[in-house]
């Protein structure tokens, strides 16, 4: 959970909007927490994946895995046990991966 809490930290010190925190433990087992935020801008989407990967690279925590890109408008980051998807606000709203995963539990919500 602190890893977690520290990917949301440094998504909303790059001003992320719309961020959300959900536990995964008891519906998955790839993975303990998704972290989803979006950016308005490809600048800000960069800014706030250099930052998530810094803050938890400084916590001895690399990532596994990196998908998408900035252009595209979503970059996932994996973490291991947290995963984190950085989205531009058309594309969250066309993938709707909260309600993929609305039996998961909600931790955090920062609107």
């Amino acid at each position: 959970m602190e890893l977690a809490r520290k990917a949301v930290d440094a998504a909303l010190s790059k001003q992320a909007a719309d961020i959300l925190l959900l536990d995964l433990r008891e519906v998955c087992t790839f993975t303990d927490y998704f972290v989803f935020c979006s950016g308005d801008s490809e600048r800000q989407i960069q800014a706030i994946c250099d930052e998530v990967d810094a803050t938890l690279r400084r916590e001895g925590v690399s990532p596994y895995h990196r998908e998408g890109s900035v252009d595209s408008g979503w970059v996932l980051l994996d973490f291991g046990e947290v995963i984190v998807h950085i989205f531009t606000p058309q594309e969250r709203e066309y993938y709707e991966l909260e309600k993929l995963w609305s039996k998961a539990t909600p931790v955090i919500r920062i609107l």
